[in-house]
């Protein structure tokens, strides 16, 4: 449930809301009662803040999924899996490095985030 509003008589709602949104316009109780101030003073800032938010939360899905496949195959590979198959043996040394890469991959898919909001 979504709660916008700006007045000291919303505040109480505000708060009980899964998701406050109040204006930068609004009353100093509103704004710290809300979860959203919005700098805008118009309604059409909730479609892009419904949007932004659909895309934060798939890319924080897409950053779990890849973080979790490459670390455990990167853990198989600094233990030994393709050892005895293969003979193939990584320095922990190398995987660690590939662990950077692991976090240097996920912090610039976050970075997507930063693009400019399209009017």
């Amino acid at each position: 449930m979504v709660m916008v509003c700006d007045g000291v008589n919303d505040a109480p709602a505000l708060a009980a809301a899964e998701v406050g949104v109040s204006f930068s316009s609004g009353t100093d109780i509103a704004q710290n009662a809300a979860d959203v101030i919005l700098l805008e003073g118009d309604l059409f800032s909730l479609s892009w803040i419904f949007s932004f938010s659909r895309r934060v939360c798939r890319i924080i899905f897409q950053n779990l999924f890849w973080a979790f496949f490459y670390n455990a195959c990167m853990i198989l590979l600094a233990a030994g899996a393709l050892f005895v198959p293969f003979g193939i043996a990584l320095s922990p040394m190398i995987c660690a490095g590939c662990m950077c890469v692991s976090s240097l991959f996920v912090v610039t898919n976050a970075l997507r985030l930063y693009r400019r909001k399209e009017n």
